[in-house]
């Protein structure tokens, strides 16, 4: 019996203006957004059926169809799947994360490829955003990141606020536009 993950059963849908084209052990996305290479595992297998894609377990060399192997490969399925459909949606339409500036003083300001930040420290902080990612600052206290690759504008995002994450009292700090701080009690006499 074949089994799949829930994820991997579901077809990605390629929009139209992308362009895939799938060689080897290699998938190639190209849209309006960007471009994005992904190496397929081998225990892959990807079929383009009109402008829908459907991933499954390559058939190949008698894998493992039961126990902990057969989950190892639903898996790798599922991830697949996952990350290809990412890499279409970013292609197609790109993400993009806000981060708020919460406190007195504290201010960003983007420069072409550098974000300039006051975060209350001695000394300004300077941030140099990666190939592939544009930070904007539509007023002194927001931070919008925008790019094709979803795990890179995260990283990006995560980075900045670590600078100076909120503080559990006030809630001073950078957070995500949809963070929520739970602010602890002041001690009291």
């Amino acid at each position: 019996m074949k089994t799949t993950s829930r994820v991997g059963k579901k077809p990605v849908v390629i929009p139209p203006g992308v362009d895939v084209k799938i060689a080897q052990q290699e998938i190639s996305i190209k849209g309006p957004k960007g471009h994005a290479v992904f190496p397929i595992h081998p225990f892959v297998q990807i079929n383009m059926e009109g402008n829908h894609l459907t991933i499954h377990s390559n058939e190949k060399g008698g894998y493992c169809r039961s126990g902990s192997g057969a989950r190892l490969y639903n898996s790798i399925v599922g991830t697949t799947r996952a990350k290809i459909n990412n890499l279409v949606l970013g292609v197609s339409k790109g993400f993009e994360r806000k981060l708020i500036l919460v406190g007195v003083g504290y201010r960003a300001q983007s420069q072409g490829r550098k974000l300039n930040l006051t975060l209350g420290f001695s000394h300004p902080v300077t941030y140099t955003a990666p190939e592939g990612i544009t930070i904007e600052t539509p007023s002194q206290t927001e931070i919008i990141i925008k790019g094709s690759d979803k795990q890179l504008v995260g990283h990006v995002a995560a980075s900045i606020r670590a600078f100076r994450g909120p503080e559990p009292y006030k809630g001073k700090g950078i957070r995500y536009s949809d963070e929520r701080i739970e602010l602890k009690e002041t001690k009291k006499k």
